[in-house]
């Protein structure tokens, strides 16, 4: 090729057009022809260029740092500038195929440079017209990041802070969701205060995206048209500023109606015209990754292709409520230049009791609050932490935090073995003899006594204070268990497990019925003044423990079908004590359930065999179920027990289930005291006493008395029901009636014990034949007897009364027939009684 050939190659296909003529012709001479191969580099990023190429047949990649790769056209100069103002190459070259190039050495072409100087302009050019794309592409960022700086998300402010399955799961979707290919939108929910503005910014930030802005705006800010998002002819709107940037629609749900196909048409297909566009023109397609916030799943959103995460709320992560107080503690010492401050186990346990309905929000605001109150101390104790207390232990205190003697007595040995291996097993053997072997009626047998006069009164004022806890050292049970243990010595087995299903549906009517049978039996056949028939009736008792401690496990007997143990559990009810557990403890600190399940010893927690009435205590929502024998308290590493003072009976308008046959032994008792009665009640009601002569008239009115009582509240409740239609159901206003039951008969077993108790000394002597050596007697006066009868008459029926305007949450006014009822069924009782 001639000197003349290759000018006008290079005036035609490369940048050199703008050269004299001599001075493309000095070039053009120097030049020398070369074929390079498939595949070699010509010149790596960094490194000193040693030839000027001008590419005239075949294809180059050139590659920079941070770009794609680009394809060079024949006529493309390499190296120019970089050779003549002496600079490291900013490229790598590669061949893509058999390339056919000029080369010129470095050193020749800065000779060339020097000779005709206006071969420099070229390199000038290229830097005047990059400072110019500069110029104005600062100009267009400039612009772009004043008109998103309101909107601008500029940092992380957490990674997801856990070891808990959630919070595993939680980083298993944040991850998927940043590496998904497609980029598709992702809908962020769930209940406020979770940080989910901060998941979506983990999304952006692990995804291919992170060097582009991220945005976030309010949905109940936008506009009825969106023109914020969508822009107006001649002015942008955030989607054209955004780029291939992500947004963040926060609050989805609060997006005004009539926006919502729009956005909608946007996530499937990234579509949108600005508002006052022409509707016939083009659409615009934007780059942009959407990602969306809301507090509940959205039906409207289902079916495309958007991704969801359901953000867990903290009260189901309680275990990873001790990693984030750390962490939080950690944030705020640093910031404020202070030493991190201990947390105490109670402070931990408190917190983890709690259910945060602000969720992490609220967490991180008790624990900065906690630092401020802290001062110069180094422990952060519970008492920092005043708004961690659940709703429901509002009105609660822990005796067990109160008297931490009290702790210590009853995870001692003492309570409840010592006393029930060695002095009520033992006691209940010689009751019972007494009661077959000794004098058969009250007035010189002191076992009778004790049962009649003693037992029933203290029992039944028990309740009020104390719950079920006579069920912990009742000899029943301890002789159940105790043969249990000796036949799974004599005979190693293993005991069936608890036929739970049909025991719930039917234990309790078998328990009422039981109940009736005993109480008929006592009536008609006078055990209060047969002392055989009254040991009779608790071996019959202790029987049924002793037969079912063989077939099932644990106190099968206890829980579903005892009759004393169905009233206990029904009384209990209105105790102003409770066993519970700090939920959060067991669910955030627990994996063993030891003290539902029993084992080995652990931490503080000593080795048991478990809850004997498999009653979990974080899930105890009323008394009924225990029988307070601290088998948890002792099993427990985590100090999560609680035995506290409450409010009498709270349970029963806030997380009481009712129960019909619970329902039906509670007007079972209240039939007991007319039953009781029942020769003054004939005589009242005017019929002939002579009825109760034989068995088949008291039988039958022993029968009508009760049950009619029960029968005639139950009959008129459909009339409540038309007076007023917003009525609760009758099983839940039924349990209205447990303060007057449970005082109408500790008001007819007074007269017993302050008139026969007080005698337990003569009586005691006359048990075994010996003569009173003019012992002691106290007898409370008739006109006492009768204002303690009356008093707890009055008491228990005022209780009913607002117990059950709590449970109806109702005004008085709305309640006019039942408590005309109960006014009615008080006046009775009173004629009765007292």
């Amino acid at each position: 090729m001639t000197i003349a050939d290759r000018v006008a190659e290079l005036r035609t296909l490369t940048p050199f057009q703008i050269l004299a003529e001599a001075t493309l012709a000095a070039l053009a001479d120097s030049l020398e022809e070369a074929t390079i191969p498939t595949g070699t580099e010509l010149i790596g990023e960094g490194e000193t260029p040693g030839w000027m190429w001008i590419l005239r047949r075949g294809k180059l990649e050139r590659l920079r740092s941070g770009n794609q790769s680009e394809c060079l056209l024949p006529g493309s100069v390499l190296n120019l500038r970089e050779i003549l103002l002496e600079l490291p190459s900013r490229q790598t070259i590669t061949c893509l195929e058999d390339c056919h190039l000029w080369r010129l050495e470095a050193e020749a072409l800065r000779e060339l440079g020097q000779q005709f100087p206006d071969l420099l302009q070229q390199p000038a050019q290229e830097i005047a017209a990059e400072l110019q794309a500069m110029t104005s592409q600062l100009q267009y960022e400039q612009e772009r990041q004043q008109e998103l700086r309101p909107y601008l998300v500029t940092k992380l402010r957490r990674g997801v802070v856990g070891n808990s399955r959630y919070a595993q799961r939680l980083r298993q979707d944040i991850r998927q969701a940043a590496r998904d290919p497609q980029q598709q939108p992702v809908l962020i929910f769930g209940e406020p205060g979770l940080n989910k503005d901060n998941i979506a910014a983990l999304i952006h930030f692990g995804s291919e995206r992170r060097r582009e802005p991220l945005i976030r705006i309010n949905c109940s800010l936008l506009t009825s048209q969106g023109a914020e998002l969508f822009g107006r002819t001649g002015r942008p709107g955030l989607l054209d500023w955004l780029g291939n940037g992500t947004l963040i629609l926060n609050n989805i749900q609060e997006l005004p109606e009539v926006l919502r196909p729009r956005i909608r048409q946007l996530l499937l297909d990234g579509l949108y015209r600005p508002v006052d566009g022409n509707p016939d023109s083009r659409p615009r397609h934007t780059g942009a990754r959407f990602l969306l916030i809301s507090e509940a799943s959205l039906p409207d959103l289902k079916g495309g292709p958007i991704q969801q995460i359901k953000v867990p709320p903290l009260r189901v992560r309680k275990s990873d409520i001790a990693a984030k107080v750390e962490y939080f503690l950690s944030l705020y010492c640093r910031r404020r230049g202070r030493p991190r401050p201990t947390l105490t186990p109670e402070a931990a346990r408190r917190l983890q009791a709690y259910d945060y309905p602000g969720n992490i929000t609220e967490l991180e605001g008790l624990v900065e609050r906690a630092l401020s109150q802290l001062g110069d101390q180094t422990e952060l104790t519970e008492d920092v932490f005043w708004p961690a207390d659940l709703r429901g232990n509002r009105f609660r205190r822990d005796l067990l935090m109160a008297w931490p003697g009290l702790r210590q007595f009853l995870r001692s040995p003492w309570w409840p073995d010592r006393i029930n291996v060695g002095f009520t097993a033992a006691a209940f053997i010689g009751v019972v003899a007494l009661l077959f072997l000794g004098p058969q009626t009250r007035d010189r047998n002191v076992a009778l006594t004790v049962f009649w006069a003693w037992w029933w009164p203290l029992v039944l004022i028990g309740f009020p204070f104390v719950g079920r806890l006579w069920c912990a050292v009742c000899p029943f049970m301890i002789w159940g268990e105790l043969l249990q243990k000796l036949s799974l010595h004599l005979w190693p087995r293993h005991l069936m497990p608890w036929p739970r299903e049909a025991a719930e549906r039917w234990g309790g009517w078998f328990l009422y019925g039981l109940f009736v049978l005993i109480l008929l039996w006592e009536e008609l056949w006078n055990l209060e003044n047969t002392a055989w028939l009254s040991g009779s009736l608790l071996l019959l008792i202790t029987a049924g423990a002793v037969i079912f401690s063989q077939l099932f496990e644990r106190r099968f007997w206890c829980r579903y079908l005892c009759p004393i143990g169905g009233m206990n559990g029904l009384f209990a009810k209105l105790s102003i004590t409770e066993l519970r557990a700090r939920r959060g403890v067991c669910s955030a600190s627990c994996s063993t359930y030891q003290c539902y399940k029993g084992g080995p010893a652990c931490g503080e927690g000593q080795d048991t065999l478990g809850c004997p009435v498999y009653s979990h205590p974080a899930q105890l929502t009323d008394n009924r179920n225990c029988v307070l024998c601290m088998t948890c308290l002792k099993a427990c590493p985590h100090r999560s027990i609680e035995v506290n003072l409450r409010p009498p009976g709270i349970e029963l308008w806030t997380s009481h289930q009712p129960q019909v046959a619970e329902v039906a032994l509670l007007f079972l008792m209240l039939g007991a005291v007319p039953l009781h009665r029942l020769p003054q009640l004939v005589s009242q009601v005017g019929l002939p006493v002579s009825w109760l002569d034989s068995q088949a008239g008291h039988g039958s009115l022993a029968a009508i008395a009760l049950l009619l009582p029960g029968l005639l509240i139950w009959g008129l409740h459909p009339l409540q029901k038309a007076l007023n239609p917003s009525s609760r159901p009758f099983l839940e206003l039924a349990y209205g009636w447990l303060p007057l039951v449970l005082g109408a008969n500790l008001a007819h077993y007074l007269q017993l014990g302050l008139t026969e108790a007080g005698r337990v000394l003569p009586v005691g002597f006359a048990s075994f034949g010996l003569p009173d050596p003019g012992l002691p007697v106290w007898v409370a006066h008739p006109a006492v007897l009768a204002f303690l009868q009356g008093t707890t008459l009055v008491f228990g029926g005022l209780l009913s009364a607002l117990l059950l305007r709590k449970i109806s949450r109702q005004p008085f006014r709305t309640l006019v027939l039942p408590l005309a009822t109960m006014l009615a069924v008080s006046t009775g009782l009173w004629r009765l009684i007292v």
